[in-house]
């Protein structure tokens, strides 16, 4: 375990726990509370949104957000699974306005404090870190669509493997290793790869296996054992 992954990880685990309570306020009516949740979802699923449909971003994500509050009562789960649902229903919009425009998703501008990244110094959080709004245009936009998908679902949005497995309909596996590749291709051209990490994922024991990057829980520092 990397130095600080617990004291990240018991962040996490408050922030869901807090919105957890927020979104069960919400469904009783509370309309404070879902101002609550609202704050604390919007800034991640905008960044995740931005990697897609760029400028429209704001447009999407208040289609998506007429959605949530229409459907908020059908909703059942924690903190995190009202995460991994609202970016679904935000995908589901922003592919609906892809297919519209019959144009592939284009990365634009990734703010810098939608990244709210832990403390840990890990190859993700240094590359992301390094990011200019400039620059993280062009090298999102480099990135394969499931790698970069992969990334902001991960990175930004902050879902765990099988959340963004089940976002983008594919294994739990496939998306930990897109997001392993994308993560490695952004810290080689940043320049923050550490020689530890120039394995690849097969070097590294497989999908899921130690030096991947990226595990269930999150990022971590690649190369540590789980």
């Amino acid at each position: 375990m990397g130095q600080g992954e617990h004291p990240r990880r018991a962040r996490e685990q408050a922030r869901d726990g807090e919105l957890s309570a927020a979104v069960a306020r919400a469904q009783a009516g509370d309309e404070v509370a879902f101002a609550v949740a609202y704050r604390m979802v919007q800034p991640g699923l905008l960044g995740y949104l931005r990697g897609l449909v760029g400028d429209e971003a704001e447009d999407v994500a208040a289609e998506a957000w007429l959605e949530i509050a229409r459907d908020l009562g059908r909703f059942r789960g924690d903190g995190a699974g009202f995460r991994g649902w609202t970016a679904a229903i935000a995908r589901h919009r922003a592919l609906d306005l892809l297919r519209r425009q019959k144009a592939r998703p284009r990365p634009s501008a990734l703010e810098r404090d939608v990244l709210d990244l832990p403390a840990a110094q890990n190859t993700a959080e240094q590359a992301f870190e390094t990011l200019s709004t400039e620059r993280a245009l062009a090298l999102l936009a480099a990135l394969p669509r499931d790698q970069r998908e992969a990334v902001l679902l991960r990175v930004v949005v902050g879902l765990d493997g099988p959340a963004a497995a089940r976002i983008l309909g594919k294994r739990p596996g496939a998306v930990r290793t897109a997001a392993y590749r994308g993560l490695k291709r952004l810290a080689r051209q940043l320049g923050v790869e550490r020689p530890g990490d120039a394995r690849s994922a097969g070097d590294a024991g497989g999908v899921g296996g130690a030096g991947d990057g990226v595990t269930d829980d999150g990022p971590r520092t690649l190369g540590e054992s789980p």
